[in-house]
């Protein structure tokens, strides 16, 4: 299932730090690298340098030491667990997290390893390197958890209908809306939905390449959390599946395969500079999608708290899959379109679950090769020639598809008869998805109760990183995923998503002599949430400061964003806002405004630059007010709970409102 993939092929590392909260990308066409046994590839030199294949500078999330790696990276491994945590006090939480901070994996050191063990994969023929392997940890809070060890909300004020109210309100709170109804309901969850005294504050992430390695760091972090007086309110372990299921679901479809490109960590096309180089069907997003703090799609304001800035919200789902009900229903409906005359006599349970999920098992879009399926070359994007713009109805990959559903790609018709939208105005709908299987894989053969068997628990563990949590994964699995009328406006419905959606008639369209035909189909869910949260996982800076009991909750206005007519960033006592009329101002609790820019009728918006300057700009684009604080790169923007703004380099205030001169 595209929207949450399981882990790629095994990974050998020797490198011992890092992070992982789900190993992940499965693709057979997955590359790979070489160092030699015992020794990991030289370090990236300090700071934002290139990663490992590109010039220095080029690709400068590639070498962040202070993100979390799995964010952009991902932990590519074959074994991982979950621990979500309770702790009973803070001071001592804040001890224990002091001590697990130097074992954090971040973004250089993912990125490096990845990209040595994909140059080995390829020089030894696709085998993977047995000198290498890895264990990587990541580390995420929840609301509760981050409240825990601040002392203090993480908030300074809860704008309504925002990222920041879904994260404070969690998983369970919003489930209803989100489809997890019935036997998917909070009140049959295995973990999120606890009491208030063993609500879940982190989540552990561990994963590697030996089960051995990986249980060991289990039992050792275990016993340091006992130690501490916390509690492993759940352990969820998972393991990538293994003969011909590898990198596979346990419905047994390739997965993993459609990942967004993420600016400064992808490198670019340079024919196009739009899609990721050697993977044409992939698009390049701006990275502030997924990493708070960079460039976001509009150049939008996160209009997050401090602490936020390197970081990524976390969706975490426990998904059980009834393999066996599932592929019973495709028969069915099969043979419902088998005695309509629309499925071809030939045709198998596989030629329609295939149209369910949009691919063939092997991971080939159906949309080239609709008869069955024809793997490509080793290497080569499955995804290179994928296009919906020329199949609005849906005739080759059926509207309703789980991948169609989840990523419309360039095939989008908001209103029939019109053309699609471009597949750029979706880019602020992506989310990075980091997933595993759990369970053995379904044996037919396999008694009740036996390992394997229909009754054995398995499923997929999803993991999905991005900046809103409610545009992004709140907004794809409510208006796509759920939404019997998405695409709009199409006579009949076309129905939710037969693989994640609930239970909904379909419409199978196919082309006929009046010119189209449409067969409705009911699919019942055989997807079911069984536990679900909402984290964060912060920086390492963050983290840090959270050790010692700090978090820095002023909003920040990161470089590169642009404040258009009705943008607030509240910060509780001080709110900076773009009004209607072309000012700039700062407004108080009561609604006051102790200063402005003085720019009504003449600002257009507002733009703070990389080079440290907040400027107001008119209809041609020049500046009509500025802070005169340009020369400095780096510096912050910064809406503080104390009542003012101001623009920082480091500990130095070089601009201030009200008053807007240097302290």
């Amino acid at each position: 299932m595209d929207a949450a993939p399981p882990l790629g092929p095994a990974r050998r590392s020797v490198l011992v730090a890092g992070t992982a909260t789900a190993a992940l990308t499965a693709c057979p066409w997955a590359a790979a690298a070489a160092v030699p046994a015992g020794e990991v590839p030289a370090a990236v030199p300090a700071g934002r340098a290139a990663g490992a294949g590109a010039a220095a500078g080029a690709l400068p999330l590639r070498g962040d030491r202070d993100t979390q790696g799995d964010i952009l990276a991902g932990s590519r491994k074959d074994h991982a667990c979950l621990l979500l945590l309770h702790f009973r006090g803070a001071a001592l939480a804040r001890r224990w997290l002091g001590r697990l901070l130097p074992e954090i994996s971040t973004t250089e050191e993912m990125a490096r390893f990845n990209a040595a063990f994909s140059a080995a994969r390829v020089k030894s023929g696709g085998t993977d390197p047995a000198s290498l392997s890895a264990l990587w940890t990541s580390f995420s809070l929840t609301h509760s958890g981050l409240r825990l060890l601040a002392g203090r909300d993480p908030f300074p004020a809860l704008p309504a209908g925002g990222t920041a109210e879904a994260f404070t309100q969690g998983a369970a709170r919003r489930a209803e809306a989100l489809g997890d109804t019935g036997a998917g309901a909070p009140d049959s969850w295995l973990f999120g939905a606890e009491e208030p005294g063993r609500a879940v504050h982190a989540v552990l992430g561990l994963a590697a390449d030996e089960p051995g390695r990986l249980a060991e760091a289990v039992a050792r972090h275990r016993d340091a959390v006992r130690a501490v007086g916390g509690t492993v309110v759940f352990r969820q372990d998972g393991a990538t599946l293994t003969g011909a299921l590898r990198g596979h679901e346990h419905f047994g479809f390739a997965d993993g395969i459609s990942q967004p490109g993420v600016r400064g960590f992808d490198e670019p096309d340079p024919a196009g500079a739009t899609t990721v180089l050697g993977k044409p069907g992939t698009r390049i997003v701006p990275a502030g999608e997924f990493l708070v703090g960079q460039e976001k799609v509009g150049q939008r304001p996160a209009g997050l708290p401090a602490w936020a800035t390197g970081g990524s919200f976390q969706v975490v789902r426990r998904l059980a899959q009834d393999v066996p009900g599932w592929w019973e229903q495709a028969g069915e409906r099969l043979a419902e379109l088998k005695k309509g005359g629309v499925a071809p006599p030939e045709a198998t349970p596989t030629w329609l679950a295939a149209r369910l999920v949009g691919r063939w098992p092997g991971g080939t879009p159906i949309a080239g090769c609709p008869a069955a399926e024809k793997p490509g070359p080793p290497g080569r994007d499955p995804d290179a020639d994928l296009t919906y713009g020329d199949d609005p109805q849906g005739w080759r990959t059926p509207l309703f598809a789980h991948i169609r559903k989840g990523n419309p790609r360039d095939g989008l018709v908001t209103v029939p008869g019109r053309p699609p939208l471009g597949a750029a105005e979706l880019d602020g709908r992506r989310i990075i998805r980091r997933g595993i299987p759990y369970g053995p894989a379904y044996d037919p053969a396999a008694p009740q109760g036996a390992a394997g068997g229909a009754d054995t628990p398995r499923g997929l563990l999803f993991i999905g990183y991005q900046a809103d949590l409610v545009q992004q994964f709140e907004f794809v699995a409510k208006r796509w995923i759920n939404d019997v009328d998405f695409p709009p406006g199409r006579n009949p419905r076309v129905g939710a998503d037969p693989v994640l959606g609930p239970d909904s008639p379909v419409a199978f369209e196919t082309p006929s002599d009046s010119g189209g035909r449409a067969t409705t189909l009911t699919f019942a869910r055989f997807v079911r949430t069984e536990g679900a949260l909402y984290a964060f996982t912060p920086s390492l800076t963050t983290l840090r400061r959270l050790a010692d009991g700090r978090l820095d909750a002023s909003i920040e206005v990161h470089p590169g964003t642009v404040l258009r007519s009705g943008d607030v960033l509240d910060a509780g006592d001080a709110r900076l806002a773009f009004g209607s009329d072309g000012d700039l101002v700062l407004l108080d609790r009561d609604g006051g405004r102790p200063w402005r820019a003085d720019t009504a009728g003449a600002g257009r918006d507002a733009f703070f630059s990389r080079d440290g300057e907040l400027s107001v700009r008119d209809d041609a684009a020049r500046t009509v007010w500025s802070s005169g604080t340009a020369g400095h790169p780096g510096a912050r923007l910064l809406v503080r709970p104390e009542g003012d703004v101001v623009i920082v380099d480091g500990d130095r205030v070089l601009w201030r409102a009200p008053g807007g001169h240097p302290e």
